[in-house]
Parts: structure tokens; C-alpha cells; sequence
């Protein structure tokens, strides 16, 4: 009899803020492990818009939502939101993980998701990164775009929850409140 080895995997990013194409490789993530973390990083280089808190806020709203999901196709993996502020390979080997899951959007973004791979690779060759591409209808989705829409005024709701377009309206009609 064999034990059977529990597949934890690890979805890193900065949710800055969390958008339906983040969501969508969530739930199929989910449906490829045993236990998936999704592992906001600090990233204070990047300047986010959002504290860690507030991101990692949003990430477990959007978890609770396809835990429900999930439950309804009955897969059952668990599903959490960790933050991390080391090298994602540190963070991997101290949570366990056997995968990491990389999002991909466009040919734009295999260069550089190949090239962490590898160097990831490298330094754990135990850990396997795994890849998934993004729907059609979610290739063009980026937190950034998302940011700048809102930003200007602009229509979100096909590419957030209506909770992260709320916080998104209030954090720029606040900021635009102060700078009148």
C-alpha cells in the first residue's frame, strides 16, 4: 500500500487587485492540487494601489465565492491566501508546494514566466511549474488596465467582482476628492 503524496500547489501574484482572469486560473488551479495557496506577494516595488491587506482581503472574498463554486462541481480542494516577501522558491519549499501555477495571458508574457521557470527550476528542481493559459475572454484582463479604466472613469464590471469595482470607485473617488 502506497501513501498517496498530497499535491499542494502555489498561484503567486499581486492582486493588485484581484480580476476575473486571476479568478478563472483559481478555480481551474484548484481543480490540478490538493490544496492551492494563493500567495500575495508584498511587492512593494511595483507601488500597489492597494495594501497587502486590502489585496489579501479581496483574494479570500474571491475564494469563498469558488470554494461555493467548487463544492457545486464537487471538487474539494482548500483553497488560502498566504502573503509572502522572499523569493517565491523559498516561500514554495516552506509551504511544501510541489507546484507552482503561472498564469499566461499572451505570447508577451511566456518569455518571462519561461525564464522564471527556469531559474526556479534551478534552484529547486523538486518543485514543477505549470502553466495555464488564460480563456479568450480573459487574455486581455490585467490589474493594471483594470486600475487605469477605473481610474479614468471607465466600466469595469466585466473584468472585476462587484466588490473589487467598489473598492476600485471609492479608492479613486476618494483620491480624487482629496486632490479638488
Amino acid at each position: 500500500m502506497t501513501n498517496k503524496i498530497m499535491r499542494i500547489g502555489i498561484y503567486p501574484g499581486t492582486f493588485d487587485p484581484i480580476t476575473n482572469g486571476h479568478i478563472e486560473i483559481i478555480r481551474r488551479a484548484s481543480k490540478l492540487v490538493d490544496h492551492l495557496l494563493i500567495a500575495v506577494a508584498l511587492n512593494a516595488d511595483k507601488g500597489p494601489l492597494f495594501n497587502l491587506q486590502e489585496r489579501v482581503a479581496m483574494v479570500r472574498e474571491a475564494i469563498d465565492e469558488i470554494t461555493l463554486l467548487n463544492q457545486a462541481d464537487e471538487f474539494y480542494t482548500t483553497i488560502e491566501a498566504k502573503t509572502f516577501d522572499s523569493l517565491l522558491i523559498h516561500f514554495a519549499e516552506s509551504r511544501g508546494a510541489n507546484v507552482i501555477i503561472r498564469g499566461l495571458r499572451a505570447i508577451s508574457d511566456f518569455e518571462y514566466e519561461f525564464q522564471m521557470a527556469g531559474m526556479n527550476a534551478r534552484l529547486n528542481p523538486k518543485i514543477e511549474t505549470t502553466f495555464l493559459m488564460a480563456s479568450d475572454r480573459h487574455q486581455f484582463i490585467s490589474s493594471r488596465f483594470v486600475k487605469e479604466i477605473s481610474r479614468l472613469g471607465g466600466e469595469i464590471s466585466e473584468f472585476v467582482s462587484a466588490r473589487v469595482a467598489e473598492r476600485l470607485t471609492h479608492r479613486f473617488h476618494k483620491e480624487l476628492a482629496t486632490t479638488i
